[in-house]
């Protein structure tokens, strides 16, 4: 199936109605938090994230590098070393250390977190993108399989914290602690273009050994996200319908962004939704089994009971 015939036929209805629906009592608005409180829920996929890309590059992450930044918190279930290329291999070990560098910059600025239980096994991917898809793979899908599939489940980590990031610095009152977001900000920005560039090359590939396209993964995992949020489209794949794209001219979606070629916020609500996975701030699950950790995740998760 060619990519501007799936987005055009299969996936502009989903956009357009994402983008009139806030899903009845979801909120998504500001929350009452201090800006330390604020990063810390951050500073939960910058876990994710460090673990992801360590193990992805080395089969070892944060316990190998640098263990006291987990403040004492459990190890992550079910990371590997990928069967990666040496391009990809090399990006994404880069990818790893930067994120003990944001970690270890969180911890400097503002105190750390206790890393939460982070689930990066494959077969926490494979529900995930199953989920996506509507329909169970098989054989399952397996991030660390190979280059395209570590970077299709890279598609899924990154960009979250990113639109976190983006949605944070308005709510920021600290001068140091604006300049530490914006400069998270930076890199994160990075990696996911990084990723989505990476993705963009093979957009009309096979990935095998499914019948399905890089593109047609992306755009399934961007209409997931979207519809855990609850809060519209703040996400896009790599080939978006041109109402979708830049000026409305272009089917070409390698930096994700609005009509105003703006990155999209996401609210520290938003964020848990998508990365626990059931569209549920209070409801922990995904890649966090027990729920993110500080100030703010803990008190979601309390006001369940």
């Amino acid at each position: 199936m060619k990519a501007s015939y799936f987005c055009v036929v299969f996936l502009l209805p989903f956009f357009l109605k994402l983008s009139s629906v806030t899903a009845g009592h979801a909120y998504c608005g500001p929350i009452p938090a201090t800006d330390a409180e604020l990063i810390h829920v951050a500073m939960n996929l910058e876990f994710l994230e460090a673990e992801f890309f360590l193990y992805g590059a080395l089969g070892k992450g944060l316990d190998s590098v640098a263990p006291y930044l987990a403040l004492g918190g459990p190890p992550p279930i079910g990371g590997k070393k990928a069967n990666l290329d040496p391009l990809v291999q090399q990006i994404i070990e880069e990818f790893g250390y930067e994120e003990v560098g944001h970690l270890r910059a969180i911890y400097t600025t503002v105190g750390g977190i206790q890393r939460p239980l982070i689930d990066i096994s494959a077969q926490k991917f494979a529900m995930i993108v199953d989920s996506a898809l509507g329909q169970r793979l098989w054989p399952p899908f397996d991030p660390y399989l190979s280059s395209v599939n570590y970077l299709l489940a890279s598609y899924l980590i990154p960009y979250v914290g990113l639109t976190g990031y983006v949605g944070t610095i308005p709510n920021l009152s600290n001068y140091t602690t604006k300049a530490l977001v914006a400069g998270l900000l930076g890199v994160e920005s990075g990696q996911d273009a990084v990723i989505r560039a990476l993705l963009y090359e093979r957009a009309h590939e096979k990935v095998v050994p499914y019948d399905v396209t890089v593109v047609e993964f992306t755009n399934l995992f961007s209409i997931l996200r979207n519809k855990l949020g609850m809060c519209g489209i703040k996400d896009e794949g790599i080939i978006v319908p041109p109402v979708l794209g830049a000026e409305q001219r272009i089917e070409t979606n390698v930096l994700s962004s609005n009509k105003a070629s703006l990155s999209y916020p996401r609210t520290p609500q938003e964020v848990l939704r998508v990365v626990y996975g059931t569209g549920n701030e209070h409801i922990p699950g995904g890649y966090f089994p027990h729920g993110a950790n500080g100030e703010v995740a803990r008190r979601f998760l309390e006001e369940k009971a």
